[in-house]
């Protein structure tokens, strides 16, 4: 498909330095205050089908992007539960920023596990360069002398405008787990200039994440620039924990990421609840009286607040768990990734019953396309269409392994 203007102003994807180092930044407090900032650019958002360049900076400048980067690139390297909190607010704020921020923002953490040439050549005259990704192997690897070689085309890519780099994943032969040949999932970093995006992002929900497809053609990924996932999953040394030594450094992957798109579908639940409560309490019932006053609405509302906060606070005691194993050096078990990142999951799919709950009470003018629900709900689901938000998968690993079997799995 075409390109846009905007698309194509950006295919370069200029460098850029922050205006202040990110270090030591209450990332909390940054994304609260840019609350009311976001949430009045939700409709140019929309429009221009990814983050305006405003919102991509303030990000930046904020040093939210930045907050699990290793310190010695500038980074905060915070607890995760900071970022995670920060993306919360965010997507309360504006669905479609709050989703690239939790999906983003756990790519440096991702990065600082490359070998630290690869570190380097990302981030040694752009301390600020962010990736973006694109985690389904559906494109192709072929083992090369010295590396890979890259081909296919790959979709999902949130950000992807704003990106100096990308992190594509592919098999690329199978590694011996445990005595069984298994599919060799890697991770692999490419720079703006080995591949190109195609302008194809016109949906219904998320619409401002710029989420497009892309298009490699036979780049070449040297090997310090790869990394299995069976590596992380069997705890073997990560070539980036030679320099990043920090517990926080030694998270299992998918949890991470699972995690931080879990914070921007609770965040968004809890944008939903604020809206919806604020309608509602002067909103007209249908059949005369106010909404407010119903008894059954009045539960609802109650109901949708409790498991909204508590799927919130299960995803940061998790974070904590995961802290305190890191720090004691503890290695982490399939079955403890699988609960991991069962409950994120889990947590998200809840919120989403809860809102699910409060769509159905609400006036029937919701469907509108300018009722300040519909853009809400419509970021909601889809978010909840992420296969990494289905706790179906991880489910069945768990109890697969709760009853006794061995389960081997890549993607834990």
């Amino acid at each position: 498909m075409s390109s846009t203007k905007d698309a194509q102003k950006l295919e370069a994807a200029p460098s850029r330095k922050p205006r202040h180092d990110s270090s030591g930044a209450n990332v909390v407090e940054a994304a609260k205050k840019l609350g009311p900032v976001l949430r009045e650019r939700s409709a140019e958002t929309t429009q221009l089908r990814r983050l305006p360049d405003a919102s991509w900076e303030d990000l930046i400048d904020t040093g939210i992007l930045r907050a699990l980067q290793p310190a010695r690139w500038g980074g905060a390297e915070v607890h995760p539960n900071e970022l995670f909190s920060a993306v919360i607010e965010i997507a309360r704020a504006e669905g479609s920023t709050g989703w690239v921020t939790g999906i983003i923002g756990v790519h440096p953490w991702h990065t600082a596990l490359f070998a630290n040439r690869a570190q380097e050549e990302m981030w040694r005259d752009e301390p600020a360069a962010m990736n973006s990704s694109s985690y389904a192997p559906t494109g192709k690897a072929e083992r090369v002398s010295g590396g890979y070689r890259l081909s296919g085309r790959w979709s999902f890519s949130s950000g992807c405008d704003h990106c100096q780099w990308i992190n594509l994943a592919a098999i690329s032969g199978t590694v011996s787990v445990e005595g069984n040949e298994m599919p060799d999932l890697r991770s692999f970093l490419l720079p703006r200039k080995d591949y190109k995006i195609d302008d194809n992002w016109f949906v219904a929900g998320l619409s401002g994440t710029g989420s497009k497809d892309i298009l490699v053609d036979g780049a070449f990924v040297p090997e310090y620039r790869s990394l299995s996932h069976w590596d992380d999953k069997l705890g073997i040394e990560l070539p980036g924990w030679e320099l990043n030594t920090a517990p926080l450094y030694r998270l299992p992957w998918a949890v991470m990421f699972i995690s931080g798109l879990a914070s921007a579908a609770l965040g968004a639940s809890l944008g939903f609840l604020d809206t919806w409560t604020e309608i509602s309490r002067t909103r007209r019932a249908g059949f005369g009286g106010d909404a407010r006053d119903d008894p059954y609405t009045q539960q609802i509302a109650a109901e949708a607040g409790y498991t909204i906060n508590t799927s919130i606070l299960r995803l940061h005691r998790d974070c904590e768990e995961m802290m305190e194993m890191a720090h004691a050096g503890e290695p982490f078990s399939l079955k403890q990734r699988a609960r991991f990142r069962y409950n994120a999951a889990r947590s998200a799919q809840l919120a989403g019953r809860a809102v699910e709950s409060l769509w159905e009470v609400s006036s029937g003018r919701k469907s509108f396309l300018d009722h300040p629900l519909q853009r809400r709900y419509q970021d909601i689901k889809t978010m909840l269409g992420h296969a990494g938000l289905n706790p179906k998968v991880p489910g069945k690993f768990l109890g697969a392994m709760e009853l006794g079997n061995q389960v081997l799995n890549a993607i834990l």
